[in-house]
């Protein structure tokens, strides 16, 4: 009964709402309004992803949001998936709203001729999607209709598949880690509905499993759960309640390659066709932002929270130091808020708790009197006097942690 609570407490449609993050309205359902507070969330996670994909080799891409309905024909999204897309027409002509990534990863892998020493060619996208999910099941950031799918798509020869798969599943690892996640691997086999042959599925799944367990990861099998093009290995994030959440994926595709003629000239100068390897890591960021919210408490470390310290000036007369202060912090480039009304420091300090920032500065006449900050931290209190300077370097070493 007691975790129950604690959800209920940690729910992130609350929190969101109490700390300003995101808003659901009726004139878009299942379809999230991002508030300021909430896009640094999400700028700072976006970051993230770009550093380490940049760091891993990965280039970006960006594809179009709606593209023509041949192509989803060609892709076999038509057949599989045609109850969740959106449709519209132009120029007499049927599109569809895209609702994965993939086909426009392919169009620009056969965008020009492709030889065997470029590969591994490994494209990365934080792509908008769009999926018809039923009204009664969306829910907050976790079940929406629109999201934010940081995809990636890699090229590879059949040689290269174990090697780069290894590679994957270490860059998951590292991102889970800044947030302080353990995970659990699932790998997911040929559904009852499947493109391609079942010789095809048998080599994709067993170069997963070899992978798996070659690095000695313990796994579970999922046995008909895989999508329709291929095998996939599930990342399931445990939070800090417990429960389990399905984020990260990587799925091996022999079918789609086929299916748009993507092809490499390979050493023999004859051509070749690649493997294409999917893979997400956060799965959505809406999703994502959700999970870390409950996680988290709304209490998001320092590198994340949206605003990481809140002055508070004691009386009219400190406001200019205060100002002061936050003006050497901004160019620093920390987050920071002064609370300059005529209200009393006891409920500045207990507004603040309860928006969760990490830091509280008070600033009175001994502090303006020695250029000092009076620093309190979240759910830890009065850390005592620093100099701003050393104010903020032990915010930037917080961060950096």
């Amino acid at each position: 009964m007691s975790n129950q609570l604690e959800a209920e407490k940690r729910n992130h449609r609350k929190l969101g709402q109490e700390l300003e993050l995101f808003a659901s309205m009726e004139e878009a359902p299942g379809m999230p309004f991002f508030l300021p507070k909430g896009m640094i969330i999400r700028n700072e996670l976006e970051n993230l992803w770009r550093r380490k994909h940049q760091h891993a080799g990965y280039q970006e891409i960006k594809t179009p949001i709606m593209m023509k309905q041949e192509l989803w024909e060609q892709s076999g999204h038509w057949d599989h998936y045609h109850e969740n897309m959106y449709f519209s027409e132009v120029d007499n002509q049927n599109y569809a709203i895209k609702p994965m990534n993939c086909p426009g990863a392919l169009l620009i892998f056969n965008n020009k001729r492709r030889s065997y020493r470029e590969l591994p060619i490994r494209f990365a996208e934080l792509g908008l999607v769009h999926r018809h999910e039923l009204s009664g099941s969306l829910n907050g950031l976790l079940r929406v209709r629109s999201f934010t799918q940081d995809d990636a798509h890699l090229f590879v020869r059949v040689d290269q598949i174990e090697s780069e798969i290894d590679k994957i599943l270490e860059l998951i690892s590292d991102f889970y880690s800044h947030f302080g996640f353990d995970y659990k691997l699932e790998l997911s086999t040929r559904p009852s509905e499947f493109m391609g042959s079942e010789e095809i599925w048998d080599e994709a799944e067993m170069a997963l499993k070899s992978v798996l367990d070659r690095k000695g990861l313990n796994y579970q099998i999922n046995d008909g759960d895989g999508a329709f093009y291929g095998p996939k290995i599930d990342f399931h994030i445990l939070d800090s309640l417990g429960r389990s959440w399905q984020c990260g994926t990587v799925q091996l595709d022999f079918q789609m390659p086929q299916k748009f003629n993507c092809s490499y000239v390979g050493e023999d100068n004859k051509l070749h066709l690649p493997v294409m390897i999917h893979r997400a890591i956060f799965g959505s960021l809406e999703r994502f932002m959700a999970i870390l919210i409950e996680h988290f408490a709304g209490a998001f470390p320092l590198w994340l929270a949206p605003v990481q310290a809140k002055i508070i000036p004691i009386t009219d007369s400190h406001i200019d130091y205060a100002k002061f202060v936050k003006s050497e912090l901004d160019r620093a480039g920390l987050r920071i808020e002064v609370d300059s009304r005529t209200e009393k420091v006891g409920l500045k300090i207990r507004e603040a708790e309860k928006q969760k920032i990490p830091y509280m500065i008070v600033i009175g006449d001994n502090e303006v009197g020695n250029q000092t900050l009076a620093l309190r931290k979240r759910n830890e209190g009065n850390l005592g006097c620093l100099t701003v300077h050393a104010t903020i370097e032990q915010f930037l070493k917080e961060i950096k942690g």
